[in-house]
């Protein structure tokens, strides 16, 4: 996961208070930077004026999103920030879980686990976040066995890869 930065969770903190349904249209505009550098460049080119911007993305998206969305858009060009966009997009998802009790957690494992080992997992994450969780699966075998859980900023570190370094620095 990025480092989201304080002032990307600050716009998507007031993106948020305004709309509470903007993530659909936010990820609209991120595939268009995604699949258009020329966009994402003009955007971030000083010596581009603002009114030419403006007018692009009106013409790009004055269809596809609506006006406040639009208008926060041109205001990340205006204030510089729209370099941070992904991230802004990160930290409005990050509000929106919040507001619906959603966790959402890494889960390595050496092996790919079965489905009612996940479904285990899940549930005892559930139980003690007291969060709905949306777990992202992911394989390494470097760990050798069990497994390792992110959770924001926190590891829990269950793989015998672990407790091998663990024990050789006794």
């Amino acid at each position: 996961m990025t480092r989201i930065s304080t002032s990307a969770i600050t716009y998507a903190k007031s993106l948020f208070e305004a709309d509470k349904n903007a993530l659909s249209d936010l990820l609209t505009v991120n595939e268009a930077i995604n699949s258009s550098k020329d966009f994402e460049l003009t955007m971030l080119n000083p010596s581009i004026s603002l009114q030419t911007k403006y007018e692009i993305i009106d013409e790009i998206f004055k269809k596809d999103l609506n006006e406040k969305v639009l208008n926060f858009i041109k205001i990340l060009v205006e204030k510089n920030r729209f370099n941070e966009f992904e991230q802004i997009i990160q930290a409005y998802s990050n509000e929106q879980d919040e507001l619906n009790n959603i966790k959402r957690v890494e889960v390595v494992s050496a092996v790919e686990l079965s489905e009612n080992q996940k479904q285990k997992t899940i549930e005892k994450l559930q139980t003690r976040l007291q969060k709905e969780v949306k777990v992202n699966w992911t394989l390494d075998t470097n760990i050798i066995g069990g497994l390792i859980i992110k959770i924001d900023d926190d590891i829990i570190d269950t793989s015998l890869k672990n407790k091998l370094d663990k024990l050789s620095k006794i």
